[in-house]
């Protein structure tokens, strides 16, 4: 799908997201400081909720109506660039290991209770909240 352009929204979109993945997580480090990957679980959460939330708004499932159906390469602008450079899974994997590593098993374990279960929530919530406005659209 999509030609050579698509992949410039990607890469554009991944670099706006990286860009705010840094500042957030900057942000949360300076605000509770760096013992705990607080700024890593909050973009991970976020992520998440804005990845499901904007592609059932926006029509990634051919399976339900849209309220705000938008081309394809404005859908993977959002969710493969901004939310792909966003969303951490890779710092979170490895900020676990060296939570485990340093001494802190029990950190580690909950780091990645409260990531697994943050996040799916957060997905499931804009899922729900995207749906529920495109069928307001329709009723």
């Amino acid at each position: 799908m999509g030609g050579a352009a698509v992949y410039l929204w990607v890469a554009i979109g991944g670099a706006l997201g990286s860009m705010a993945r840094y500042a957030l997580g900057n942000a949360m480090a300076m605000a509770l400081g760096a013992q705990f990957p607080w700024g890593t679980l909050l973009i991970n959460v976020l992520g998440s909720f804005v990845i499901s939330f904007f592609g059932v708004l926006t029509g990634m499932n051919p399976a339900m109506a849209a309220r705000f159906p938008l081309p394809f390469e404005a859908r993977v602008f959002v969710t493969v660039g901004l939310c792909g450079g966003f969303t951490t899974f890779s710092a979170f994997s490895l900020q676990t290991v060296e939570l485990a590593r340093n001494g802190n098993p029990g950190r580690a374990a909950l780091y990645v209770a409260a990531s697994a279960a943050l996040c799916i929530t957060a997905c499931a919530l804009g899922y729900a909240s995207a749906a529920a406005l495109n069928a307001s659209r329709q009723g």
